[in-house]
């Protein structure tokens, strides 16, 4: 039996090599580790078990299992780990790496893998695993096989800090070593010969210190305004501090004389004090062509990135605005190709100079159509009885309790929050995969970021949800809570606002993609709750006190045609409401 006292398991090279990794990796920070079961990968698993400062996850479906680690390593900030097997199991991590890297999550992705006398010659479980994630990860690595010296033991424990480095810097993402084991995997059963490496002690670790890598927030740039004509974008940005995050932002708003526009995945929606100059309602207020000339603006701050709406986007491309951008990293982040200047540097760290007087009718301009926009919209949804999908964005918006972790699936829903959320200091931290836009991993995304946390509540649809439905094997370990509110309408509603719709067939059939999977067999398949939301009486019940264990699902079926329509009319009338507003100045 292996000491647990003591950080190296010297009962095999194989278990000293993966004992110290994992206890180097443990002491930069490591909390957490997502384990699918496998053989090859058995030292790197009997390392995790033994160590008394990790908390694990087992999970079996490797797709799954990443992406739970990604809403994890999001909500806490800090890299987590995912431990597989060889071969086809590698491959399975792919889409969540990919969403990892371009949303800026640390993830210490470990694959075991066959030693190279056992590659290129079909043996069992064998892939090409170097490099396999190309350039979705901020480093990779191809480790020794274990040998039992204290010099390649030496270099284990540099590459454990390289990765972890890598994986924590700025930006931050994954980071993949492959690991080949030679056989015997498994350690004895009885206690027999242990390694002995003359000069490895406890003193082995006492150097390491969690490491730092220069941040966003330790660089400056500076902004020059020209123009009153000018609006602050606020991209998706999940800041330790979002109270401070929404002051530096609102600050630098009333330096320039700007409004800001907010998408719905900034905490300027969800942190800012009431009379701040936010619009929300830009991507109704836009589709009007009159309106969207008036409101043209001469230069662009943006913070992050550009939001969700595709209206706001081709307004700023005709601009022909100057732009600077601030951004995590060296990364490009400008998908317009405006007259950019990008700085990776945060807003706290943004000066201010050469402000361009006091002509403020352009941001009254602004905000009065925020606040047109906003009442009609408001009233509009206030009065809906039936079960639109819109509603159901605006009342959780509402009607959440404060401190809880907001999944929106990056379909339909995370456009809904855009289109109807309105500003306020409701607390709630909203997180959604942007990163690729897909809806790969969306509950195993929720179920991570509720992981050991506050109350978490995704909202996502039936295709969205059905994609990733092996999720819910991990549902009765999780350590948490999770409510699944799940808007059913029978395929892609997002779908129906893009012109293939006009081409019926084969729309229906190739992007509509109908379904009629009995949601509550599924759910209650897997042992959990499973109820049918009739009203929005009922809606605002179930989640105003939410259980602080469990996973539950919440189903509201909607009407997937009738409801794109609906959207369209109501976008249509508000923004001509609006237009006799915001001309008359």
């Amino acid at each position: 039996m292996a000491d647990l006292g003591s950080p190296f398991d010297r009962r095999t090279p194989n278990t000293l090599w993966a004992s110290v990794l994992v206890e180097t990796l443990v002491r930069l920070g490591l909390a957490h580790v997502v384990i699918s079961p496998g053989l090859r990968s058995t030292p790197l698993a009997l390392a995790v078990a033994r160590s008394p400062r990790l908390r694990r996850t087992v999970m079996v479906d490797e797709r799954s299992a990443a992406f739970f680690a990604l809403g994890l390593a999001r909500r806490s900030r800090r890299p987590v780990a995912l431990v597989c097997t060889s071969g086809s199991a590698v491959a399975n991590y792919f889409p969540a790496v990919v969403e990892a890297h371009e949303a800026g999550v640390p993830l210490l992705v470990l694959t075991a893998d066959r030693p190279p006398e056992m590659r290129a010659c079909h043996s069992g479980q064998t892939i090409d695993q170097q490099k396999i994630f190309g350039d979705y990860v901020r480093w990779q690595h191809e480790v020794a096989v274990p040998e039992a010296t204290l010099s390649l033991l030496r270099y284990l424990r540099q590459t454990a800090v390289q990765a972890w480095r890598a994986a924590a810097g700025s930006p931050a993402g994954p980071v993949h070593l492959n690991l080949p084991f030679r056989d015997p995997l498994a350690p004895p059963t009885a206690a027999g010969e242990t390694v002995v490496i003359d000069g490895l002690d406890d003193g082995f670790f006492d150097y390491l210190d969690r490491p730092t890598d220069p941040s966003a927030a330790a660089q400056s740039a500076r902004l020059r305004v020209e123009t009153t004509c000018g609006v602050i974008v606020a991209g998706q940005a999940d800041p330790v501090d979002p109270a401070g995050y929404v002051r530096a932002v609102l600050d630098v708003a009333g330096r320039t004389g700007w409004p800001v526009l907010a998408d719905a995945l900034s905490p300027l929606r969800f942190h800012a004090p009431a009379g701040a100059p936010i619009v929300t309602t830009y991507d109704t207020v836009l589709r009007d062509e009159g309106t969207a000339r008036t409101l043209r603006p001469g230069q662009v701050l943006c913070l992050g990135g550009w939001p969700t709406s595709k209206v706001l986007r081709t307004w700023l491309e005709r601009s022909g605005a100057r732009c600077l951008l601030l951004a995590d990293g060296a990364v490009n982040r400008d998908a317009l190709h405006l007259r950019t200047e990008q700085r990776a540097a945060a807003v706290e760290r943004l000066t201010v100079e050469g402000l361009a007087g006091t002509d403020d009718a352009y941001r009254v301009r602004w905000l009065r159509a925020e606040a047109e926009a906003r009442t009609r919209l408001d009233e509009a949804l206030e009065a809906e009885d039936r079960l639109f999908e819109g509603k159901a964005a605006w009342l959780l918006a509402r009607t959440l309790p404060a401190g809880v972790t907001w999944c929106v699936a990056s379909s339909m829903p995370v456009r809904d929050l855009e289109y109807f959320v309105p500003p306020g200091k409701t607390g709630l931290r909203v997180q959604c995969s942007r990163g690729a836009n897909g809806i790969d991993g969306t509950l195993s995304t929720a179920l991570g970021a509720a992981e050991g946390g506050p109350p978490a509540v995704l909202l996502t649809g039936d295709l969205a949800f059905l994609h990733d439905s092996n999720g819910l094997l991990a549902a009765a370990a999780l350590r948490g809570s999770l409510t699944v509110v799940l808007i059913n309408n029978a395929g892609g509603g997002i779908f129906e606002h893009l012109p293939i719709a006009a081409h019926e067939p084969p729309f229906e059939e190739l992007f509509a993609t109908p379904q009629t999977v009995d949601i509550a067999a599924l759910v209650r398949a897997h042992g959990l709750e499973h109820r049918v939301i009739a009203s929005w009486r009922d809606l605002e019940t179930a989640v105003k006190t939410l259980p602080a264990n469990g996973v539950r699902v919440w189903e509201l079926r909607t009407d997937r045609k009738r409801d794109a329509r609906q959207r369209k009319e109501l976008f249509a009338r508000v923004a001509a409401e609006v237009a006799a507003r915001v001309n008359q100045a």
